[in-house]
């Protein structure tokens, strides 16, 4: 179901008809924009000067034409030519009025657009390595890119969640060798512990549970497990290799089921964490299965064809440089195993295998230079890279008292998603994280987070919404008999701009659909409530004047659908009541005129 036809969007028709007595008028876009003075009207067009280019007319001469062609409208009180042509159009208030009516008659689809035409899109996003829990950067990507897949459902397009598990490759095996070393201390088997291993107290976590289950099935002398293994001082890497492959040796077919613990103990804490987050997956990929169906293979085998590899001192290559890439790119190392960047090729052309026609990958800034030879490798294999876009999201900072917050966590190394949950709220943690673009930079202030007054974003907006449900509350009718209300009595001044307001969600849900941009859906719920706050201090709402009452009503019930469908959007709730301070005062006066108890 998409949303009525919003004043914006009949006007775009009128100027369209007007247009389309000139030729190059056929595939021309038609854009409006609100100006930022009032004197310059409601919307100003710029229809006339794409046209004069390539007529090789004057402007305004143009603009005078499409004027004298537009179809008669009741909503349009009149029009004006401004500057080199710019045609700016006033409107009557009839054409906000309607607004209140069609939002409360669109409910819950209300903003629901047609952009994405149904097309099938995926959004990948967090796929962090499942070897500690998530950390506070993890949760910017996490709020992004749940947000984005909101907004763009909500503007037509038919999106999938997927989580990237990389359960296979080194990561997982030090994750496992450290669990490991960690149980056979247990057993009173020391071996030193490297600096290079996991160090947080999950890990103890995790040989704690083993050994409870199983007690000793799987100790090994310590000598053993340290045998001609490189001294670690000099060698890290190698003495960490070294351990891994004592630990697959020593053990067998036992490495397998340690292996398989941690990986499922870390997945299952990352995927509680998201749920309590509200941020859920359609799908949870698994890394191993690349290798399994043997996939990879596959992939590397379609770029040989393409004589896109090449072999050099036993490894094969990817020839990146020819796609942008600063060098070329090793995908099957001297040893027989695949690197991270063969699996990642096989992992996006299974992704336009599945049918996506566009897939986007949510992933942190310092992966720009990954950008250009994932991209490499699919243009290399015949597919449009295009229809791979990659979102980058900065990392977030968090400050209390004005200075860099240094969190105290139990691994001791990184503040984690849950300790930022727990200070500030699921709420304001999803507010505040998609507070900015997501490739700049996030100074997240903890204190005002917390706050509860109108300097704290996510307060101030729920307050609004709160506020609606006290004053709809102490009316106590129901929400039909606002369907059917002399909507023309709403004529005061604060009462049309919160209905221009309101009129502009669809407009908003598209822009950030099309710009990947949830942070406009956020900024706008906070005007919205400003206008809604503005708007209480201005009039009364339950006044004597029955058919005024309902009016004002129906535009308040429109206001606070819009702000609960924004923020579910953002993954914030819309709580009916909430505890008022001094930031947000109502005066005795409006409070008695409005029976508030918020």
């Amino acid at each position: 179901m998409t949303s009525p036809q919003t004043p914006k969007s009949h006007l775009i028709a009128l100027f369209r008809h007007a247009a389309s007595q000139f030729a190059q008028a056929e595939h021309l876009g038609i854009d409006l924009e609100r100006p930022k003075q009032a004197s310059h009207g409601d919307f100003a067009c710029n229809v006339a000067m794409q046209l004069a280019k390539a007529l090789k007319r004057n402007p305004r001469e143009v603009a005078l034409a499409i004027v004298a062609s537009l179809p008669t409208s009741d909503l349009v009180e009149k029009t004006e030519i401004a500057g080199p042509g710019f045609i700016n159009v006033f409107l009557k208030p009839a054409a906000w009025q309607n607004v209140a009516l069609q939002t409360l008659q669109a409910g819950e689809q209300f903003g629901r657009g047609n952009l994405g035409k149904g097309e099938k899109i995926q959004i990948e996003f967090v796929s962090a390595n499942p070897t500690g829990p998530l950390h506070v950067g993890h949760g910017r990507g996490a709020a992004f890119g749940a947000s984005l897949a909101n907004v763009m459902a909500h503007a037509g397009y038919q999106v999938q969640r997927e989580y990237y598990v990389n359960d296979a490759g080194r990561q997982m095996d030090i994750l496992a060798l450290s669990t490991w070393l960690r149980y056979l201390a247990l057993g009173n088997q020391f071996v030193p512990f490297p600096g290079n291993a996991y160090q947080g107290d999950y890990v103890g976590a995790m040989a704690d549970s083993i050994f409870a289950l199983h007690g000793e099935r799987y100790m090994r002398p310590a000598a053993e497990v340290i045998a001609n293994v490189p001294d670690f001082a000099t060698e890290p890497d190698a003495h960490l290799d070294g351990l891994i492959a004592n630990a697959k040796r020593l053990l067998g077919a036992d490495y397998a089921y340690v292996h398989g613990h941690v990986l499922e103990e870390q997945l299952g804490d990352g995927r509680n964490d998201l749920t309590e987050f509200g941020v859920i997956f359609d799908t949870w990929f698994s890394e191993r299965t690349l290798h399994e169906s043997g996939l990879i293979d596959k992939a590397v085998k379609q770029l040989q064809q393409h004589d896109h590899i090449y072999e050099q001192n036993g490894a094969l290559w990817f020839r990146s440089t020819a796609f942008g890439d600063e060098k070329d790119r090793v995908v099957l190392r001297e040893n027989g195993i695949y690197t991270y960047f063969a699996a990642d090729i096989a992992y996006h052309l299974n992704k336009f295998e599945r049918g996506f026609k566009r897939v986007i990958d949510v992933w942190g800034a310092d992966h720009h230079g990954y950008i250009s030879r994932v991209k490499g490798a699919l243009t290399a294999a015949g597919e449009d890279a295009d229809r791979l876009t990659v979102a980058l999201v900065q990392f977030a900072v968090l400050y209390r008292n004005g200075q860099k917050a240094s969190m105290s966590t139990r691994s001791g190394q990184y503040v984690t998603l849950r300790d930022l949950r727990a200070e500030v709220g699921n709420d304001a943690a999803r507010f505040f994280y998609v507070l900015r673009k997501s490739d700049q930079h996030l100074d997240f202030d903890l204190d005002l987070a917390k706050s509860q007054n109108n300097e704290n974003p996510v307060y101030y907006i729920q307050y609004a919404h709160a506020r609606i449900c006290s004053v709809l509350s102490a009316w106590g009718g129901s929400e039909k008999d606002l369907l059917d209300v002399n909507i023309a009595r709403l004529e005061h001044p604060q009462e049309l701009t919160l209905l221009r307001r309101i009129a502009e969600f669809p407009e908003i849900i598209e822009a950030a659909a099309r710009d990947l941009a949830p942070h406009s859906l956020a900024y706008y719920l906070k005007d919205l409530a400003a206008e809604l706050h503005g708007l209480y201090a201005a009039c009364q709402f339950l006044v004597d004047d029955e058919e005024l009452k309902l009016a004002r009503l129906s535009l308040v019930a429109a206001t606070r659908l819009v702000l609960r469908v924004g923020l579910a959007l953002l993954g914030v709730s819309a709580p009916e009541r909430m505890a008022r301070e001094e930031a947000i005062p109502a005066t005795p006066a409006e409070a008695a005129a409005n029976e508030i108890r918020v």
